[in-house]
């Protein structure tokens, strides 16, 4: 991969990042013929593309906004409730995309977080896209979306073959063969 030279000058700043996130558990990583089996590399595919599209949702509110605050001729035109959803969505996009690598990479606490910020986000997203008045019609759809979304992400997370994978080392294994 053309990065790796840049990846291994940066990795033990990485390291430092994983072990603030990770706690404890930063240290911990999976098997690698788990982190290899295609299983796995297909549902970290599918969870990239999904991330993709919420940075691209996350991208077009902010530009939606800036359009209706341009042609109204004030950022006053568009809440401040907006300005801080679009933002947070982008940042939260981010860390995710970090979580959704250092997962892919074998590290258990990005799977972990990964996962339940996928389950957390569409439900604290649904419930302010229902308060009345907080937010634009256009927002709100983009939150609906921006849930289901999440919920497919959570979905490939949370897989039988995905939650195996990523069990506690101190766990015992499903005995249970894999399909």
């Amino acid at each position: 991969m053309f990065l790796d030279p840049v990846l291994r000058r940066v990795e033990p700043l990485l390291l430092r990042v994983d072990r603030i996130a990770g706690g404890r558990s930063s240290h911990e990583k999976i098997v690698e013929t788990d982190r290899d089996h295609h299983r796995t590399v297909r549902a970290f595919r599918w969870v990239f593309w999904l991330l993709a599209v919420e940075l691209l949702i996350g991208l077009a509110a902010v530009v939606i906004a800036v359009v209706i605050a341009v042609q109204a001729g004030s950022i006053g035109a568009v809440p401040f409730a907006v300005w801080m959803r679009a933002l947070i969505v982008l940042a939260m996009t981010v860390t995710l995309f970090y979580f959704a690598w250092r997962a892919a990479l074998g590290w258990r606490w990005a799977y972990q977080r990964l996962r339940l910020f996928a389950q957390i986000f569409p439900v604290i997203t649904l419930v302010m896209a229902a308060i009345p008045g907080l937010y634009p019609a256009w927002m709100v759809t983009e939150q609906i979306v921006f849930s289901l979304i999440m919920i497919g992400i959570a979905d490939f997370l949370t897989s039988d073959h995905m939650r195996r994978v990523y069990r506690k080392p101190d766990a015992e294994a499903d005995p249970r063969p894999e399909l």
